[in-house]
């Protein structure tokens, strides 16, 4: 309804076509939109799952607890949804913006199980304001007892473009009222300095520091075999798996059931389906069942067309003590042109039951990989 969008995929084209003529309602300067408050984009959501019983089955897993890919489809919707409530003109009943999810910064949870049979309540407000993006924070609760509880709190970092698609557009200013809001929006902006310190001191632009070039050499001297004392000879050490043998594959027909309102696949339906194969990947290698504990740093770095075939690469990249950091890897393969294009990387931070193995890169490649991993691990780690 806000963005006009038609819900039947044969009537997709002319309804794009139909936005093109929104062009005329985009602010030229974001000065000329008239700010907003936190207050004014603050929703709240219940998912009926005690209440409404005949909704449960989409949420179930094997374990009789809530499947977390659901959730992510979930707080995917809902961050779009605030954006657009901060960015509704009273006097359009259309939106003239495209409000697309740009990154995932991170999604913490403090209860290990969510509970099929009692509803869930989702809150959340924009909480900071750029020119062309929006930061949006959630949380979730569970009811138990009459009363809810946290499960988890999430930051999402969404993008304004214009009715097609194509240009970043402006978005309404954010005014903090309170002390408390003064520092939420802070926060926003100090979140936005971190991610671009993180992205400029990474392993694919800068060498590792002086502490990660010995941790890669103790692993590498680890691995020598004694007996010949060659650079060739490797061996794996006591309870560790070499990083090669822990990783798992799948491929992902991306079918018009999955787009969002823009008839691009869904960001929720990536997440859900990269969580569910690092889950399985960090099953595989625990050796019992994992539970999520951290999502960090999801960037969406281009969309996936409906019809595209979509492969994900699924690498445990570091484990310490219970802990499992993998990596999922996105592509999207060009059945024409040949060509592999990166979508989305997405860090995943699990717990297992149980003590698991020690994960050993072989090659330069990997233990890049594996740095990457334990800078992610220690971020979540001070985080939680």
């Amino acid at each position: 309804d806000i963005v006009g969008a038609s819900t039947n995929w044969r009537d997709h084209v002319q309804a794009m076509q139909e936005r093109k003529a929104l062009h005329t309602l985009l602010a030229k300067r974001q000065e000329d939109l008239p700010p907003r408050r936190m207050k004014d984009s603050y929703l709240e959501v219940i998912l009926p799952l005690g209440s409404q019983p005949e909704i449960r089955e989409k949420y179930l897993n094997v374990y009789n607890s809530v499947r977390f890919g659901r959730i992510l489809e979930d707080l995917d919707s809902l961050g779009v949804l605030i954006c657009y409530t901060h960015t509704k003109q009273e006097a359009q009943p259309r939106s003239p913006l495209s409000i697309v999810t740009a990154l995932v910064d991170k999604i913490n949870l403090c209860k290990k199980i969510i509970y099929p049979d009692c509803d869930i309540k989702f809150t959340g407000n924009v909480s900071w304001v750029g020119r062309t993006s929006m930061e949006v924070k959630m949380h979730m609760l569970q009811l138990h007892g009459g009363d809810y509880s946290p499960v988890l709190d999430a930051t999402f970092v969404m993008v304004a473009r214009d009715p097609e698609n194509k240009r970043p557009a402006f978005v309404n200013p954010l005014i903090p009222e309170t002390p408390e809001e003064e520092k939420i929006f802070k926060e926003g902006e100090v979140n936005k300095t971190k991610r671009i310190d993180f992205s400029t001191a990474s392993l694919l632009k800068m060498a590792p520091t002086a502490e990660e070039r010995n941790i890669v050499h103790d692993i590498f001297l680890d691995t020598l075999d004694p007996r010949t004392v060659s650079f060739r000879s490797r061996i794996l050490p006591p309870n560790s798996v070499w990083m090669e043998d822990a990783k798992l594959k799948s491929l992902q027909i991306c079918h018009p059931q999955e787009r969002n309102i823009f008839n691009r696949i869904f960001g929720g339906f990536l997440m859900r389906k990269a969580f569910e194969l690092g889950w399985a990947t960090a099953c595989s290698c625990g050796g019992s069942r994992p539970f999520i504990v951290s999502v960090d740093d999801i960037m969406f770095q281009r969309p996936v067309e409906v019809g595209s075939l979509l492969l994900l690469s699924a690498q445990v990249c570091y484990t310490e003590k219970n802990y499992i950091q993998v990596r999922v890897h996105s592509e999207v393969f060009d059945a024409d042109t040949r060509e592999h294009h990166t979508t989305n990387i997405f860090h995943f931070t699990f717990m297992s039951e149980k003590e698991v193995p020690r994960i050993v890169p072989k090659t330069y490649g990997e233990s890049m990989l594996y740095l990457d991993g334990k800078r992610h691990f220690t971020a979540t780690l001070r985080e939680i």
